[in-house]
């Protein structure tokens, strides 16, 4: 069956957009490999990495690069697919036919516009952010499929048809909580977010912090990846983390000498309540550091 004209126009528009990073978002070639393609294929990109690895500014970061309105979903584990949609809020409107309100006459004051309805009547086509859809029921991807899939709902109070002006460019993210249906990832484009090398890392960090001396920066990153290689972390910090530590590095300071550890009553880095963030961890760090210099 051929496309109809205006499905022909939107996709043409969608397969000349390219995306390339930002000058405040570090992507491999990789990652703009994926978000390209899911825009070319028209399909939902299904974003997987550990958390603090930027699975939720990339949404932010393609509709800055691309000039396009972003549309953010948040999902929580009450959060119904139905909500993304509309919601109609009866009670409010039992409440003002009790009071006689004339408003009660027109169902439509009472239907809430959630944000795929706001990104599917968009002028332009916008992102649209599901912002950890593994936070909700499994119930809740596959209730999704035939509105992402068709781009137009019904609304049943109103007895009409939500259809897309435009097909959204859909990121989805996901940190793992739980499996997501297999009929769900047959319609998504999906890239895992690697964690990020010294090399990659240190370009993300020159993002943030331009003027970071040197010195104290390959001290910093080289208290990082030994922490993040200590054998049976419980929660391994991460990129957001290490940008937080730095951060209070610079506010205090510190020079780079204050990193290398050696001090022997010093077994954990400075200020390290930016990057461990439970007492087991900071236990077992100790431990292991104390260990290894005894043998030492």
């Amino acid at each position: 069956m051929p496309a109809s004209p205006g499905f022909a126009v939107r996709l043409t528009i969608t397969m000349k957009q390219r995306f390339t990073g930002t000058d405040r978002y570090i992507a491999t070639d990789e990652l703009m490999m994926a978000v390209n393609a899911a825009i070319t294929l028209a399909r939902p990109l299904l974003i997987k990495g550990e958390p603090g690895t930027g699975k939720t500014q990339l949404a932010q970061e393609i509709a800055r690069s691309l000039g396009r309105p972003l549309f953010e979903w948040h999902i929580k584990s009450t959060s119904k697919a139905q909500q993304g949609l509309y919601e109609y809020d009866a009670v409010s409107r039992l409440r003002d036919s009790q009071l006689g309100d004339a408003k009660v006459q027109d169902i439509r004051n009472y239907i809430i516009k959630g944000r795929v309805w706001e990104a599917f009547e968009c002028d332009v086509q916008p992102v649209l952010l599901i912002d950890e859809i593994d936070k909700a029921d499994i119930e809740f991807p596959n209730d999704l499929l035939r509105e992402l899939d068709r781009m137009e709902f019904y609304v049943y109070e109103t007895r009409e048809l939500v259809q897309a002006r435009h097909r959204p460019i859909i990121l989805i993210t996901s940190n793992n909580e739980k499996e997501l249906p297999d009929a769900f990832l047959r319609r998504c484009f999906f890239h895992y977010i690697r964690f990020p090398d010294e090399e990659t890392m240190r370009a993300i960090v020159g993002v943030h912090f331009p003027e970071l001396k040197k010195e104290l920066l390959a001290e910093a990153l080289g208290a990082f990846f030994e922490l993040r290689a200590t054998p049976g972390l419980k929660k391994k910090p991460s990129t957001s983390e290490l940008l937080d530590w730095i951060k209070l590095l610079v506010a205090e300071d510190l020079p780079p000498e204050a990193l290398r550890g050696g001090d022997p009553k010093k077994l954990i880095p400075i200020l390290h309540g930016a990057l461990l963030k439970n007492e087991q961890d900071v236990h077992l760090f100790e431990h292991l550091v104390f260990m290894h210099r005894r043998a030492r």
